[in-house]
């Protein structure tokens, strides 16, 4: 039985979607309309926390053309519990009763014509008692400003079934850790450094905005939506509406960027709660303004501690993170605990205590964000180590090594290292660097310096993923899995397991875009855990399809390995080409919940990502003005399914990263965000890019992992920020603590060293 000879795995296939995207064609939610569609448009709250007392719809309901205008308390009367989020039931589909963040939803605007619902949203008038907010995450900690009264658990994943919350503070959650005795690690210590580095607020900038088209009609619901978690979007939609999940159909396409903006629900609900209040289909599209005011990245505040030994060993280290969740939890505390049990670095250190907060404030909710509140922390604690390596007067790469964590040996958090190649992907950087070798440093006013990070994240654990393969009966074959691809190659790297395993053409498989009626359940597609976790259920589920058809094949006598193409065994089964082959699997892997005490976990993660960064740099001495010469990015990403997709995921990674670390920041001024546009909130452009750019990754397995690979779109972030600020400090001898990296900043710090400081604005 053959369906050709191929071998997959392993090798550079264009995108499956590629052609449809370049020539226009590939479909996407927000260019979608329905027949008899309102379009939504919302008026926002201007003010950053503060009371409800009134809304006057009348100027707006009386415009011609308007259809309805729905407020918190309409929703209500047809939602009676009208609050979502992953981690809490925190957040209502629109303001009752009180608004905690400037830009908040308060009423909505239904019309045929959109530009009608803007007008009218314009002219809703609603008063308000201004309450005091509090904006900053270490303030929140002790803050008499409580953003939230009361808090609802939402008691959906495995890994937050302890949340609480706590009564009277601004703490969604507290993540401590404890291993060894780091106060008698610091007691015994030769030398003692600590640290405070703080990174701001950004925002995911898809190019295609949130956007969903809700059709409620007969006890059943369909949202088109561009989520990437179309499971979790309908058990949430089904909860809200008290509905089963049978009755809820969410459908996507291609996305046009996520970044994580877009997992767990957005726009959904609301869209789905207007058009049951409405009886018509319902758009709401976001603007790229309105994005900035739906789902950011953690504000944080990092303090770091190091025990160290005459010898160079690092032998404690203490961390306290402060996460900005804004109003909202969304996913913060996983992001707090997750990411939280990694703040020690990716170190062999015996004494490591760790106190991680997620914070509640009164800026927009802040929730995943391309590598999950690691970037924050890598920042840190890789500034963190290039000082003291520089003052103990060792090179930072040695300095690195002489820490390292290895395989073997426990993390912080007592799970054992395996698989991961912290060492070979920093070598793999200072070899492409030539870092043994003699720099050029500059002269004059235009100095050169370089410098590295290395980091690391867990994966998401415990999520399920499931797969349906079918094989029809001329040799094609379908893949069915509600992985989203928005842009990172997950429907060509499916394809291509289940090729592998079938030993049909990639060219005869087709992914079927996710659609709950249709594909199996998927947790989403987040956290690097699609070529891992789905991978693995495509390949299950393809080898339970390739074990019925040598069961087929014996069983009509063609044996099993023959050489006879598929449409001959289906024709010796039925007589003629009909019938498929139906392959299905899901797939969990092991998790050890951590201890509520200690933090420890014996198993806390099926793998780690683990990423470095090299940077050469130029500073103007005389104006600040910071240019990247070189950036270097290698990742250990296991053994990688499709390489080009791979390189190219890691080359995005990076220059995302390199926007947050340069040009990014929400800025907010007496509790307005003043730049939420794309006219001065600065993206990356072509001429922002270094001079020179490499992106590569290690020769290594996962064993665990399917065909020995595991996730990539993550680990090019880890390293940039630190590497960058490291460069600096090699370069002009200057210390940035934090983010954004602006020539301003280098500028104001070199004055400070010659000790003429800069006035403050």
């Amino acid at each position: 039985m053959a369906g050709g000879s191929t071998t997959t795995v392993g090798h550079s296939y264009p995108r499956m979607e590629g052609r449809a995207k370049v020539t226009g064609r590939a479909e996407y939610i927000y260019n979608m309309r329905l027949p008899s569609m309102l379009h939504a448009k919302v008026h926002r709250s201007p003010i950053s926390h503060g009371r409800i007392l009134s809304i006057d719809t009348s100027e707006a309901s009386a415009m011609p053309g308007v259809h309805h205008v729905i407020t918190g308390e309409d929703v209500k009367k047809v939602l009676p519990e009208p609050y979502y989020g992953p981690a809490f039931h925190d957040q209502p589909i629109l303001a009752l009763d009180k608004v905690r963040h400037f830009g908040e939803p308060v009423a909505v605007v239904l019309a045929t014509d959109p530009h009608i619902a803007e007008t009218a949203a314009q002219r809703i008038v609603v008063d308000y008692e201004e309450l005091p907010a509090v904006f900053d995450e270490v303030e929140a900690l002790t803050s008499d400003v409580i953003v939230h009264e009361e808090l609802k658990p939402a008691g959906t994943f495995a890994d937050l079934k302890h949340l609480a919350g706590k009564r009277d503070t601004n703490i969604a959650l507290d993540y401590h850790l404890q291993h060894g005795d780091a106060d008698k690690a610091f007691a015994d210590a030769e030398h003692v450094f600590e640290h405070t580095f703080r990174t701001q607020q950004t925002m995911h900038t898809p190019f295609e905005p949130m956007v969903a088209l809700a059709d409620v009609r007969n006890d059943h619901a369909t949202v088109y939506s561009s989520t990437q978690g179309p499971s979790f979007v309908r058990f949430e939609l089904a909860r809200l509406l008290g509905w089963p999940e049978s009755n809820v159909r969410i459908k996507t396409a291609h996305l046009g960027g996520g970044f994580g903006a877009k997992v767990y629900v957005k726009v959904e609900a609301l869209a789905m709660a207007l058009s049951l209040i409405a009886h018509r289909p319902v758009r709401v599209a976001l603007t790229m303004e309105e994005q900035f005011y739906t789902i950011t990245k953690h504000p944080s505040t990092f303090r770091i501690q190091s025990a160290v030994d005459k010898d160079g060993k690092v032998i404690g280290r203490k961390c306290e993170v402060w996460w900005n969740g804004g109003a909202y939890a969304d996913i913060g505390p996983r992001v707090t605990q997750k990411s939280g049990f990694t703040a020690a670095g990716p170190y062999d250190i015996d004494n490591v205590a760790i106190d991680s907060y997620a914070l509640y404030t009164n800026r927009p909710p802040a929730g995943a964000l391309r590598g999950f509140g690691i970037p924050q922390l890598v920042w840190a604690y890789e500034s963190h180590t290039d000082i003291i390596a520089r003052e103990l007067g060792i090179d930072p790469i040695a300095f690195r090594k002489q820490n390292i964590l290895r395989n073997g040996r426990p993390q912080a958090v007592g799970t054992i290292v395996k698989d991961g190649e912290f060492e070979a992907v920093l070598d793999g950087v200072a070899e492409r660097m030539n870092w043994n070798r003699p720099f050029d440093k500059g002269s004059g006013t235009k100095l050169r310096g370089r410098g590295v990070g290395l980091g690391f994240k867990a994966s998401i654990s415990p999520t399920t993923s499931s797969a349906i393969v079918s094989v029809n009966a001329d040799g094609s074959c379908i893949v069915y899995c509600s992985t989203v691809d928005m842009g990172q190659g997950s429907d060509t790297a499916m394809a291509q397991i289940a090729s592998e395993v079938l030993d049909i053409p990639i060219e005869k498989i087709r992914v079927v875009n996710p659609d709950t009626d249709v594909t199996p359940y998927d947790m989403s597609t987040l956290g690097s855990r699609s070529t891992f976790h789905m991978g693995h259920a495509v390949r299950l589920a393809a080898g339970d399809a390739r074990d019925k058809l040598h069961a087929m094949a014996e069983e009509v006598g063609m044996p099993e390995g023959s050489n006879a193409p598929l449409p001959e065994l289906f024709i010796r089964k039925f007589g003629m080409r009909a019938g498929a082959i139906v392959g299905s699997a899901n797939y969990i892997p092991e998790f050890s919940p951590p201890n509520y005490d200690t933090g420890q976990s014996t198993n806390a993660t099926p793998f780690w990502m683990i990423g470095a960064t090299g940077a050469e740099v130029e500073v103007d001495t005389e104006t600040g003005q910071l240019t990247i010469l070189r950036l270097v990015n290698v990742c250990d990403i296991g053994t990688p399914i499709n390489p080009i997709v791979v390189e190219t995921q890691i080359s995005g990674a990076a220059v995302m990263q390199l926007g947050f670390t340069l040009t990014e920041n929400m800025v907010i001024e007496n509790g307005q965000l003043t730049n939420p546009s794309l006219a001065d909130y600065k993206i990356p452009g072509f001429f922002d890019m270094p001079d020179t750019m490499e992106n590569g990754y290690i020769d290594a397995v996962q064993e665990n992992g399917p065909f020995g690979a595991k996730g990539a779109g993550e680990s090019g972030t880890f390293g940039v920020s630190p590497a960058i600020a490291n460069a600096i400090d090699d370069a002009v001898g200057v210390r940035i603590s934090e983010m954004p990296i602006t020539a301003e900043a280098v500028f104001r710090a070199l004055r400070e060293k010659q000790g003429k400081p800069l006035e403050e604005n």
